[in-house]
């Protein structure tokens, strides 16, 4: 190798190893500003009414239990939804679709995650919402369920495009083995190709769930913005706040260094590190059943 083409191999991996300090250093910054902005509200807000149930900032109300809840709430309606389309969608485009179908729904997908959330969000208020109320003959469709089915949609193309690359990797050897043995195509899927692949699908729906987390602006538009307490039965079919639609909705309002403003921050910080613990839980997953795969096969 001449040391022209060293050098430029040495000039790229520095680059490659800048560009991957770089995003470590990103989250870092910004999770010093977080906490620059959000930790004084601990400070000037008793921590028992910071975790009440009443969020009213105008009469001094900072109560984000229910902020939390609906966010769990949605996340996890959202999650049931998109986890069968999502996983089965993925399924027939590996294993079951002929190659020309695939060609044609894979950019469909594509399309779809680039589609942005506020057009949904647009399309949610004119036509889904209306259409859960006369349905479910409920006072508004602006409802968690609306927002769930909005999130689902979102995480679809998210969790399809992760997990067929995940059961793309899986050898062939695989499957030809299990049909050797006289197993049904569906017996070979279940039983084989998934479990394989479970590290990838596991963490597809991990970035899924990621994903619905800190949606703001389709949920921000047909939850109804209410911020109660979901606890009630019926409660996916009631108006909800979120955490990222209570930051984006009234974070242009409050004055810098208020007690509102660093509230919000501090909503930030909570939603920061919900975001860490799914993605940590994600990496560990993914870790331990590749090593469990690896002992296997060796």
């Amino acid at each position: 190798m001449s040391k022209a083409n060293q050098k430029g191999g040495q000039v790229i991996s520095s680059a490659i190893r800048i560009t991957g300090y770089s995003s470590i250093l990103f989250v870092l910054l910004i999770l010093f500003f977080l906490l620059r902005e959000g930790l004084p509200a601990l400070a000037s807000t008793p921590l028992k009414s910071l975790f009440s149930v009443r969020w009213y900032p105008i009469e001094g109300y900072f109560g984000i239990l229910p902020l939390i809840l609906g966010s769990l709430l949605v996340t996890i309606a959202a999650t049931l939804i998109a986890l069968p389309f999502g996983i089965g969608s993925a399924v027939f485009l590996s294993e079951v679709a002929p190659p020309w179908l695939c060609d044609i729904l894979k950019p469909i997908i594509e399309i779809l995650a680039g589609i942005p959330s506020v057009v949904l969000g647009f399309i949610g208020i004119l036509v889904f919402a209306p259409f859960i109320r006369r349905f479910l003959d409920i006072p508004t469709g602006l409802t968690a369920f609306t927002g769930a089915v909005l999130l689902g949609l979102i995480s679809i193309p998210t969790i399809v495009s992760v997990a067929e690359d995940a059961l793309n990797t899986v050898p062939n050897s695989y499957r030809q083995a299990a049909l050797a043995l006289g197993a049904t195509e569906w017996q070979t899927i279940w039983n084989v190709t998934l479990p394989a692949a479970k590290s990838g699908v596991l963490t597809a729906v991990m970035l899924g769930i990621g994903r619905s987390m800190g949606e703001t602006m389709a949920v921000m538009m047909v939850t109804g913005n209410a911020p109660v307490l979901p606890l009630q039965l019926n409660s996916l079919f009631r108006p909800v706040r979120t955490m990222t639609a209570t930051i984006a909705s009234e974070m242009g309002e409050v004055a810098a260094g208020s007690q509102h403003y660093e509230v919000l921050f501090f909503i930030g910080i909570v939603l920061f590190l919900l975001s860490l613990v799914i993605n940590i839980s994600a990496s560990l997953v993914s870790t331990r059943s590749r090593g469990r795969a690896e002992r296997l096969l060796s």
